[in-house]
């Protein structure tokens, strides 16, 4: 089955420029974004997905809610959670951790940080 990776955010410059710099580190992989985790959700149930990036803040559903939308979908789905937001103990961050959330990346990164955590997760 194909590799597709979906990519979750409201910042249509930054979905755009990740989305260039995967397909150049791995042509591929299918990469789709959607700027809104309703979006993101009806093609996750198409039953396709092999992982999910997805921001934490956003408008409508935040990154939180998304994850458990997915973990009640099909919990085997890996999903990376990324914030520019720095450490702080109420943020829906360390909910998503205390319920099973296991990868974050803290912007800015390095696309290649982003392919070797995606790569170990689709490789488990």
């Amino acid at each position: 089955m194909p590799i597709l990776i979906c990519i979750v955010d409201d910042e249509e410059e930054l979905v755009h420029n990740l989305q260039i710099e995967l397909k150049a580190l791995r042509p591929e992989w299918e990469i789709k974004t959607f700027p809104d985790g309703m979006k993101a959700i009806q093609e996750i149930v198409k039953g396709q997905t092999s992982l999910v990036l997805t921001d934490i803040a956003m408008p409508d559903m935040d990154g939180y809610e998304l994850f458990w939308r997915i973990k009640d979908y099909n919990e085997s789905i890996p999903v990376i959670m990324m914030t520019g937001f720095g450490y702080d103990p109420n943020h829906v961050l360390v909910r998503a951790k205390v319920d099973g959330l296991k990868d974050v990346l803290f912007k800015p990164f390095e696309p290649e940080i982003l392919v070797d955590l995606i790569d170990k997760l689709l490789n488990k």
